[in-house]
């Protein structure tokens, strides 16, 4: 039996019979018991499209294993449905979840002594949460992400989920009938795999392949495409390799794979959260990403594409176009560092050099980007000192200058409510708060607020506000990641009705009309809200978890 392995730890000498017996009982023979041992994390579940399929994926990956000569070990892990949680307290739990994810990982990893790993993931928290276990971990591994579902095709128009929660808005003023409004329903999710657009889930699947960690062109093959089961069992075949290369993510992943990953989110008009996500991936390997990265290479990055819901093109536009490996030949060497290794066992340079982009429309060149900068900026001023995020490539160019009144509400459901009663007003800057990581607790995405923003035709004139985040299918003028949140004294706990709010995107601003000394006299008579605290978990998550501008990671201790 071969010493490389660290599986030998509980199957090898004769005290470790009572391991074997156990391995022996599930089907293993003695022959397979000097073989890597291989985990399969599967984040399968029954409720949600983005992991529907994941089983059959998971059965490709285990037939690649064992033709390299491996042994697959398949086991799970939660997965929430961003879709499903939107709207209500489900959603405090879905950015909790991510550190569930990684620690359920890591304990079942460690336990059972695995020797790789495969990562099977599709969704808006489970990549980025299993990224973060895999670059914990550190053993040879690769992603698997499930893919994008293909786009709705309704009366000659291709769609994505965002679409038909924006259509409610448009039913209630009359603009649609109820039929038009349940034929989106039952239309715009055709098959399995993640929103057909360029939300969180696609994003996170994308950085996935820019940092090196999946096979190239992972990210934008389709769910229900062959190519996608070919690709899981490439990836099966090829953690044994890694394995017996002793390649391990670390080896691969560095400060420089981060930069590749922040000009690429850039290029793409990538989801608010990523600044949540690269943030907590990079703490793993102890680097530091910080909001002033991401606005530095959004600055210094044009904006290559323009996929829904900033533009029109669709996910399946940008793989036939040649996805990932087009895009980064695009931005190219003045943009990327293109000798980062990934697990494919070649560079980004080698990677690149022979593909062609097949819809220059669809993935600009660097002298034709769609704009100068990439899609996302970070504000500060006294209203969030460190720090707040708008995608500004999903926004009308006649509100990148905003000064509007504030209309207060301390959760989405009162702001909600307002909005779809006629209470708001357009011109107002709506302020939600008390949605931040510790507040909300968990930091809920605002996209049900969005949603009826646009869809009662105020997403071009009102300015949405918020402690807590958006879905990566928002558009319009909203801003996020307010930090510090209102549950700790920040500036936007301060804020009353008809307070003046001034965002400036080109001068990268966001300001409320008060004094310092106004500000501060406001906060000390606050009584700042926390919810939820009839939940163990949430309670818990509230103690540990960090701010915003810190990728809301749980601190070790208080």
């Amino acid at each position: 039996m071969s010493k490389a392995y660290r599986s030998r730890e509980i199957v090898e000498g004769l005290d470790r019979a009572g391991m074997r017996a156990h391995l022996k009982a599930i089907g293993v023979l003695d022959q397979e018991l000097g073989k890597p041992f291989i985990g399969i994390v599967n984040s399968w579940n029954e409720m949600h499209p983005g992991h529907m399929h994941l089983r059959e994926l998971a059965a490709e990956v285990k037939k690649g294993v064992i033709m390299a000569g491996g042994v697959p070990f398949e086991f799970n892990t939660i997965a929430l449905c961003d879709g499903i949680t939107q709207g209500h307290s489900g959603m405090c739990y879905v950015l909790p979840s991510r550190e569930l994810i990684a620690d359920s990982i890591e304990v079942v990893a460690q336990g059972q002594k695995l020797d790789g790993l495969v990562f099977i993931a599709g969704c808006d928290k489970i990549v980025p949460g299993m990224l973060m276990a895999q670059l914990r971990l550190n053993l040879p591994s690769i992603m698997v992400t499930g893919g994008p579902m293909l786009p709705g095709h309704i009366n000659g128009r291709e769609l994505a989920i965002y679409e038909v929660r924006e259509a409610v808005g448009k039913f209630k003023r009359g603009e649609i009938s109820k039929q038009e409004l349940k034929q989106m329903e039952d239309e715009i999710c055709p098959t399995a795999g993640s929103c057909a657009m360029m939300g969180t889930a696609n994003t996170m699947s994308c950085l996935a392949e820019v940092l090196g960690l999946t096979l190239p062109g992972m990210a934008t093959t389709h769910a229900v495409y062959s190519r996608k089961k070919r690709q899981a069992k490439e990836s099966g075949a090829r953690v044994v390799q890694l394995v017996e290369e002793a390649l391990t993510p670390a080896s691969i992943v560095g400060r420089k794979s981060f930069e590749n990953a922040l000009r690429v989110t850039a290029a793409i008009g990538g989801s608010t959260n990523t600044l949540l996500h690269l943030p907590a991936i990079a703490h793993e390997l102890g680097i530091a990403v910080t909001p002033d990265d991401f606005e530095q290479f959004s600055r210094s990055t044009p904006c290559l594409t323009k996929i829904k819901p900033s533009g029109n093109h669709t996910l399946l536009d940008f793989d036939r176009a040649g996805g990932i490996p087009v895009l980064m030949k695009e931005l190219g060497d003045k943009n990327l560092h293109l000798d980062q290794q990934t697990v494919s066992g070649k560079c980004w340079r080698e990677i690149v050099k022979d593909v062609v982009n097949l819809n220059p429309e669809v993935i600009r060149s660097e002298d034709n980007p769609y704009a100068p900068q990439g899609g996302l900026a970070v504000l500060k001023g006294n209203l969030a000192p460190r720090g707040a995020v708008v995608k500004q490539s999903a926004l009308a160019e006649g509100m990148k200058v905003f000064r509007g009144r504030a209309h207060t509400f301390d959760s989405q459901e009162e702001a909600v409510e307002a909005i779809l009663n006629g209470e708001i007003k357009g011109g107002e800057a709506i302020v939600i708060r008390y949605e931040g990581p510790k507040g909300g607790p968990g930091m809920r995405e605002m996209l049900a607020a969005t949603s009826v923003l646009m869809g009662t035709g105020l997403g071009e004139n009102t300015a949405l506000i918020t402690d807590g985040r958006f879905s990566g299918a928002t558009r319009g003028p909203c801003v996020g990641h307010i930090s510090p949140e209102a549950a700790l004294g920040g500036t936007i706990a301060a804020i009353e009705d008809g307070d003046l709010i001034t965002i400036d995107i080109p001068a990268r601003k966001i300001e409320v009309d008060l004094s310092e000394e106004e500000i501060k006299r406001r906060l000390a008579g606050k009584t700042f809200v926390r919810k939820h605290k009839k939940s163990s978990y949430l309670s818990r998550y509230s103690l540990l978890v960090d701010t915003v501008d810190k990728g809301a990671v749980l601190k070790h201790k208080l």
